[in-house]
């Protein structure tokens, strides 16, 4: 039993001592272990590699310029290097002869032992800590990561991180102790000085929905087989149907206004005459207890030959060179110009008209409401934009900031008077979005939805992860704002069970639902009904898939 001599009545004597005995740190020759000097970045490495021999290499060797060969703790910071847990600057150099401050040793930890954050960062930092804003950028995810796991022990006054200040010795064998820690093994340390993070309400209930569409599938055009769709979703524990009634320049529900518009009623395929599928699916869905969520799935795009392009051709915007075709699954489209007060009173008119015929549960936008991000160059666009900045002529960089911002904020103030319309009419009708992941949304279709659920415009988030590798499909679920979306509303995921001409895996699906319900999302959405169907065919996937939804459960409900 290692017993120090300068350890009487220290706050972390239990958490030295505990290390020492394991064989992971050691004190000096005279007995003493120097609890409260500080621990060089070299020395902090050799503890690592002591604590946490088993870790695999996950990187290749780098030479650090500042470290020979000869040098003591070469090898050691190599294997630290490998394995994850260290990084050196910029400049390519490791500085093992400095102080390591508190932040760095936290972040060597989280880093090394792979942990992520599964909730809101700011709201973890902001309401854990008194200092949260002296972590520097780098380091915050980490930081929220260490907290959610524990790691992170602040003594005397639990609040107070001191992020920047060099880690002493004990602090450092609190965290290890802390990292080693097995789940029902007693705390070397008092509770009171373990930081927790702040409890963050989770939706009740799970999302189990999928997404009807007339591409590719042939669900929508009979009631029959509408019916044994509901019937099947049922019997395999679904509450949440998004029906397509917005695409290819068309309702597929007949409507009013889309007649006083082009003269056609309805989609003219011979499938949907005389019928109004939103009317047959809504009492059967409602009696097997489904929601049903209408979907705008073409948002602002048309067909080029559309009624509504062919009779409106100056609601249809273009590129600086006046072109206006958009290529989207080998075929052309173009976009309807979200900035048109036209265009706008168009598409908020089909939204009031939906909201106000049918008892829906709510109305979905998805990826299709924003706009390509070289669009935007039409006449009335650049005299709007003239008008609003002064300036003579949009930039002839369609990706410069300012350029995009400006019609991002367009956008975004038309959804917000979506939202105030839907809550008008029916208050507890809510707004579900479909997006792509944010960093693409924004840059790439002016979406700036990161926004808009932040200024409370949104009441569900379906995430569209249409990806086959497990590696970018959890990447997606790591990005910060999906994390902070998930404290304020529902955020669920948008899995890909395949396209007509590229089936997806059924192990792959049930490993990307396995990773949400990991991460806490508030549930599933599978594009499309057609792909899904197909996978359910083969019994074996079909008693699989029960297995995973076992249990009846409500749609989550709003935090």
């Amino acid at each position: 039993m290692v017993n120090f001599t300068d350890l009487t009545n220290h706050w972390a004597k239990n958490s030295i001592e505990t290390l020492a005995n394991k064989g992971i740190i050691s004190g000096y020759r005279d007995g003493t272990f120097k609890p409260d000097a500080p621990l060089t970045r070299a020395e902090f490495a050799t503890m690592l590699i002591k604590a946490f021999p088993q870790l695999l290499d996950i990187r290749e060797p780098l030479e650090f310029k500042d470290i020979l060969p000869q040098f003591w703790a070469y090898s050691v910071i190599q294997k630290t290097y490998r394995t994850g847990f260290m990084s050196g600057y910029e400049d390519k150099s490791f500085k093992p002869q400095q102080n390591i401050p508190r932040v760095q040793a936290l972040v060597a930890l989280v880093k090394g032992l792979n942990y992520e954050p599964s909730q809101s960062i700011v709201k973890t930092l902001n309401q854990s800590l008194t200092d949260a804003k002296d972590i520097p950028n780098y380091a915050k995810t980490a930081i929220a990561a260490a907290i959610e796991h524990d790691l992170v022990v602040n003594y005397p006054e639990v609040k107070l991180l001191n992020p920047n200040k060099p880690a002493t010795r004990a602090e450092v064998a609190v965290f290890f102790c802390q990292a080693l820690r097995q789940v029902n093994e007693p705390l070397t340390i008092a509770e009171q000085y373990i930081v927790k993070p702040p409890l963050i309400p989770v939706p009740t209930g799970e999302l189990r929905g999928v997404w009807l569409t007339n591409i590719d599938s042939d669900v929508l055009l009979s009631k029959n087989a509408l019916t044994d769709a509901l019937n099947l979703l049922s019997e395999l524990q679904f509450n949440t149907v998004y029906p397509t009634i917005w695409n290819d320049g068309y309702t597929l529900y007949p409507s009013l206004l889309m007649e006083r518009f082009t003269g056609i009623k309805i989609d003219p395929i011979p499938e949907l005459k005389d019928r109004d599928i939103l009317q047959e699916m809504i009492p059967l869905a409602k009696e097997k207890g489904i929601s049903v969520i209408p979907w705008f799935e073409f948002g602002f795009m048309v067909p080029p030959n559309s009624k509504i392009a062919e009779l409106r051709p100056h609601w249809i915007t273009c590129r600086q060179d006046g072109t206006k075709a958009y290529k989207e699954s080998q075929v052309n489209q173009v976009w309807l110009n979200p900035f048109h007060p036209q265009v706008q009173q168009f598409i908020l008119g089909l939204i009031i008209e939906v909201v106000k015929t049918y008892d829906i549960d709510g109305i979905q936008l998805d990826d299709h409401f924003g706009l390509p991000v070289d669009l935007g160059y039409d006449e009335f666009t650049v005299q709007l934009y003239r008008k609003e900045t002064g300036n003579p002529t949009p930039p002839s960089d369609f990706q410069e900031a300012n350029w995009v911002s400006w019609r991002a904020k367009k956008i975004t103030e038309f959804l917000t008077r979506i939202f105030w319309v839907i809550k008008d009419y029916k208050p507890n009708c809510i707004l579900s979005l479909s997006p792509n992941p944010y960093l693409y949304a924004y840059s790439q279709f002016l979406q700036d939805w990161k926004t808009w659920e932040q200024e409370g415009y949104l009441e569900e988030l379906v995430l569209q992860v249409y990806r086959d590798d497990l590696n970018g499909f959890l990447a997606d679920l790591k990005r910060p704002e999906l994390l902070e979306a998930k404290s304020h509303i529902p955020v669920s995921i948008g899995i890909l069970t395949g396209l007509r001409i590229k089936p997806m895996s059924f192990e792959i699906v049930k490993e990307q639902i396995q990773l949400t319900r990991d991460r806490q999302f508030a549930g599933t959405s599978f594009f499309f009904y057609e792909t899904w169907k197909q996978m359910m065919e083969l019994e074996t996937q079909k008693t699989e898939f029960k297995t995973l939804f076992s249990e009846g459960l409500q749609r989550p409900k709003l935090v």
